[in-house]
């Protein structure tokens, strides 16, 4: 009779989180549940930019780098942004941050989700020891004391002594271990596409908070290869609805107008996608067996464009711990996992609250509070030293 296969650990979900810790886990013997994402082949078949980007700070830049991933993106497209500009409602209050002035080379990298992922998956086919399971779907987990059991659609079995969850905000992961979350919707839909513009961006990423007025909307560009850029609004339900019924010239114009035509005269390259917004944090980061990553465990509001590193940082986390341990422990013992739960604690509270916060201070509707918001912003880029802690805790 022939002895079943148990991995060491089954990952659920192949995004950049789940897909990276497969990678970082590398010569264990391992098993991914995702689908296989749709990739083109050569890069001479890459068509226009995605719409769908990362702004990846110089950690999580660095991690891929070390999974041997960074380097077979396309240098073409990858685009280094060397300072911030962020404005208040007011138009006139701004923070900038600088890398040079930081003492870095670049403040973060944009990167497009589909060539990272096709970088990811083509490590992954030739990692020895991994099992790709890209034809069945999770119907459920049953836990024991020595391993796990994934019941997949079709009534296939895989056993692992550990269970990732990297399957995003609707982790089944999350939900079949029984780990509670408080989601609540922002009201807001982030209305993403890519333009050209008349005037170079010169490795800029632009940010205006629009204000009450605009019921806490804020406006991103993000600079993309050439004179491109990638634009993020995140923008009321109904105001989003408005911006995706305009036309492709309307829309130019109106982005142009709600970024002071900073960047000139800008022409549609990708056609606008729309993702209602949701903020969520689940109880616990982990349970016997069990452990969540990424979106599974915790999503914030794009303004920060922290989601995809806090994401990476929880993946470079767990792959520690489980790689430190004493070697033929238990990866899925609860003792071991707390530690990866206690190293991610104060990284994601703190961006939760700050993301939260900054949401909430510019959508304020009292006057007092919007000149206090706005000084604010005069005040911090007046003090260096607390520009420059900013920065490196964004940077990782």
């Amino acid at each position: 009779m022939q002895s079943k296969t148990c991995y060491e650990a089954a990952i659920v979900g192949g995004g950049i989180v789940g897909a990276s810790l497969a990678r970082a886990l590398q010569g264990a013997p391992i098993a991914l549940v995702a689908p296989r994402p749709a990739s083109p082949a050569r890069d001479a078949d890459i068509p226009d930019f995605d719409s769908r980007i990362y702004a990846l700070s110089p950690a999580s830049a660095g991690f891929l780098r070390r999974l041997g991933v960074w380097e077979a993106l396309p240098r073409e497209r990858l685009t280094p942004v060397h300072a911030m500009r962020v404005y208040g409602d007011d138009g006139r209050s701004a923070i900038e941050f600088d890398a040079y002035r930081s003492g870095a080379s670049e403040l973060a990298w944009i990167v497009e989700d589909r060539l990272v992922q096709r970088a990811l998956w083509r490590a992954l086919e030739a990692q020895p020891g991994l099992a790709l399971i890209d034809d069945a779907a999770l119907e459920r987990i049953e836990l024991a004391p020595r391993e796990a059991s994934l019941v997949l659609a079709g009534g296939r079995r895989i056993e692992a002594r550990l269970v990732i969850g990297a399957d995003g905000a609707r982790s089944s992961v999350r939900t079949l271990a029984g780990i509670a979350s408080r989601q609540e919707a922002y009201g807001q839909t982030a209305v993403v596409a890519n333009f050209a513009s008349r005037r170079p961006h010169r490795n800029v990423a632009f940010q205006w908070f629009q204000g009450a007025d605009r019921e806490g909307a804020v406006l991103a560009l993000l600079p993309l290869p050439g004179d491109h850029v990638s634009m993020v609004w995140s923008a009321a339900a109904a105001e989003a609805e408005r911006l995706l019924g305009l036309d492709a010239d309307a829309l130019c114009r109106e982005v142009a107008l709600a970024s002071y035509g900073v960047l000139g005269e800008l022409a549609l390259v990708t056609a606008p996608r729309a993702f209602a917004l949701q903020r969520l944090a689940a109880g616990q980061l982990v349970v016997p067996r069990v452990a969540l990553a990424g979106d599974s465990a915790h999503v914030v509001h794009p303004l920060a464009g922290q989601g995809a590193n806090l994401g990476l940082q929880d993946a470079r986390a767990l792959a520690g711990v489980i790689a430190a341990r004493v070697p033929g422990s238990d990866p899925g013992e609860l003792r071991l996992l707390r530690r990866y739960e206690r190293a991610r604690a104060e990284d994601i509270l703190a961006m939760r609250a700050t993301v939260h916060g900054l949401y909430r201070l510019f959508g304020a509707r009292s006057a007092p509070v919007a000149r206090l918001r706005n000084a604010g912003l005069k005040l911090v880029d007046r003090l260096p030293v607390l520009k420059n802690a900013l920065i490196r805790h964004a940077m990782g």
